[in-house]
């Protein structure tokens, strides 16, 4: 009965352990909005004014949102190496 208990224990701590998703990572490389540079982002950044210019040197793609905060609907996927300019757009998210 012992054995049993703890294989269960066991197995249910595998499970748990595989199903935790990974820590998430920032971007490498540099995303650039109106000018100011963030290395190695991560997360949402505001935009501040307009027109709004966005580049994304990083190797992940980069959500420009039209809610501040990286709400409403999702405006532009700027790719890696890409630029996009804006006069609606209220903040920017990336991985």
């Amino acid at each position: 009965m012992k054995t049993r208990r703890m294989t269960f224990a066991l197995a249910a701590a595998a499970l748990l352990a595989v199903s935790l998703p990974a820590s998430a990572s920032a971007a490498e490389g540099v995303l650039t909005v109106n000018g100011t540079a963030y290395e190695d982002p991560s997360g949402c950044y505001p935009i501040d004014w307009f027109p709004t210019s966005v580049t994304n040197n990083t190797d992940a793609i980069a959500e420009v949102h039209s809610g501040p905060d990286c709400t409403g609907q999702v405006e532009w996927l700027v790719y890696p190496g890409e630029t996009y300019n804006t006069e609606t757009a209220q903040s920017v998210f990336i991985l």
